[in-house]
């Protein structure tokens, strides 16, 4: 007679990547249909770019779907001219469960004398999830450079903000935030 047994499916956590590995890196030209009135590039066309990049950069990491669950922050802080070199850059900041953070640089490049000078930056989240579209844990990152811990680090925060204000977590329980506020009271 022949007995099935079951077997306890056992998955190893993804293995963890240093955050430089996850860099991704595109870089396009201005054209005349990317632009508005005033010869500057669209706010969405650059938006759509970063989520692309970051899109990108979250499936190399995770090696699964990723779909875009929030924009935590975009800023604008010149125009991006006709004719302009764009560089985004993007690395994972922080890997939770089956969540990734990504953080979008964006550069110019002058075509005349080819310096580059960083323009913009966005954070996005993206969640990992398998064939069925539920969530899938992702490989966490390991930060070096001060910037990367500093990213790192903040990203918990702001993800304790988000929750916070979504009413998914008491104020109470947001230590890394309460640290903040305590240090400046200090």
């Amino acid at each position: 007679m022949l007995t099935l047994q079951s077997k306890k499916r056992t998955t190893m956590p993804p293995k963890a990547r240093l955050v430089k590995e996850t860099e991704t890196i595109s870089t396009r030209f201005v054209l005349p249909n990317d632009t508005n009135m005033l010869n500057n590039l669209f706010g969405g066309k650059l938006m759509a770019w970063m989520d692309e990049i970051s899109a990108i950069c979250a499936h190399r990491h995770s090696q699964r779907v990723v779909v875009t669950a929030s924009v935590n922050n975009i800023s604008f802080s010149q125009p991006i001219r006709l004719g302009d070199m764009v560089t985004l850059k993007a690395k994972i900041s922080r890997a939770f469960t089956s969540s990734m953070e990504v953080f979008v640089d964006v550069f110019v490049d002058n075509h005349i004398t080819g310096e580059r000078k960083k323009c913009n930056e966005a954070i996005f989240n993206f969640v990992a999830v398998d064939q069925n579209g539920r969530p899938i844990e992702v490989p966490q990152v390991i930060p070096e450079s001060e910037e990367e811990k500093q990213r790192y680090d903040g990203a918990l925060r702001r993800k304790q903000l988000a929750l916070v204000l979504a009413g998914k977590m008491k104020p109470s329980e947001a230590k890394e935030l309460k640290a903040i506020f305590e240090e400046k009271e200090k």
